[in-house]
């Protein structure tokens, strides 16, 4: 073992040379040297990650800026627009090769004239941003109550008992059958509708979440604040929300699009909202369905419709997954 040893006399060095104090900071050794994690950076990583998201996003965006900012570029007026050209016989019902021929190229007739020789491409896009802003309302509306009461409920017992017999007499009625009562009774308008679709749709959203919360509220991080005397309602906001991220976002995804359906079919039934939306588009141009040439004006606005409603629930439904902290790895 001595042959192993080293003489530090050969090296010809002072003692302050080879040896030096290291101080020991205890605050720089509790620092995690890991990179610093960023939630919904690693979201928006993992949602670009699928290139068909770049694509679907590109749309959205161009479904909205015709739907909100072309309406305003042209200054469309829907009292006026519609008019213009009635005096003339021979601007009705043009194919959109016809209107061009007649009015030369423009945006305006890529999708020809209707009924009363106005531009079909115009009037689609100025109902669009009225469906699309009832389907943000309305789901605004419904997931703020629905996702606060539901977190809530399934968290209180006694609130328990309340709320379940309440869905047991609101959740068997039909949903569309209480909708299509309310806009009969009440005048319809856009805050009309909103009424209709939010005064009960909250209650399965709420359901939904209260099944979920109940899944995850007796885990040991929930008990432990209750011991320490926290509020029912600041775990559900601080321990259980976050917790369902992906799941509220899946839940966004789905409802958007099914009121922008409930809209387009309450407007095709003849009970929707006197504004040209999109349903009362498709409502108005129903006769034409079959008729040659005049196709256009009935599946103009059936086409958005489904483009908006498809767009809407994939690109929802893929952030919805990419909010799911598991997929981060």
């Amino acid at each position: 073992m001595q042959d192993n040893l080293v003489n530090l006399d050969e090296f010809q060095l002072s003692d302050e040379e080879l040896f030096a104090h290291y101080e020991n900071d205890m605050a720089e050794s509790e620092k995690i040297t890991a990179p610093r994690y960023s939630y919904w950076k690693s979201v928006l990583r993992v949602f670009f990650r699928k290139k068909s998201n770049i694509f679907f996003l590109s749309v959205l965006a161009l479904v909205i800026l015709f739907s909100y900012v072309y309406p305003l570029i042209i200054h469309y007026n829907a009292d006026v627009d519609p008019w213009k050209y009635l005096l003339d016989p021979t601007s009705k019902h043009l194919s959109p090769s016809a209107a061009i021929s007649k009015y030369g190229f423009s945006i305006h007739w890529l999708l020809g004239s209707g009924d009363q020789g106005q531009s079909t491409f115009d009037a689609v896009w100025y109902g669009s941003g009225i469906s699309i802003s009832l389907a943000l309302v309305c789901a605004a509306i419904n997931m703020i109550i629905g996702v606060l009461l539901g977190a809530v409920w399934g968290f209180s017992k006694r609130m328990d008992v309340i709320m379940n017999e309440i869905y047991n007499i609101v959740g068997n009625v039909p949903y569309i059958l209480l909708i299509s009562v309310l806009v009969r009774v009440l005048t319809a308008s856009f805050w009309t509708m909103v009424f209709a679709l939010t005064v009960t749709g909250w209650i399965g959203i709420a359901y939904f979440i209260r099944t979920q919360v109940i899944i995850i509220r007796d885990r040991e991080y929930n008990l432990a604040s209750r011991c320490l005397g926290t509020s029912i309602f600041r775990i559900a906001l601080r321990n259980i929300l976050p917790f369902m991220t992906s799941i509220i976002v899946t839940l966004i995804a789905t409802e958007i699009p099914s009121y922008i359906s409930y809209e387009v079919f309450l407007s095709y039934i003849g009970i929707g909202m006197p504004d040209m939306t999109l349903g009362k588009m498709i409502e108005m141009t129903q006769p034409y369905m079959f008729v040659k040439q005049w196709g256009f004006e009935f599946w103009s606005p059936v086409i958005i419709a489904s483009i908006i409603a498809v767009v809407l629930y994939i690109v929802g439904q893929n952030l919805g997954d990419a909010s799911d902290p598991r997929t981060h790895m």
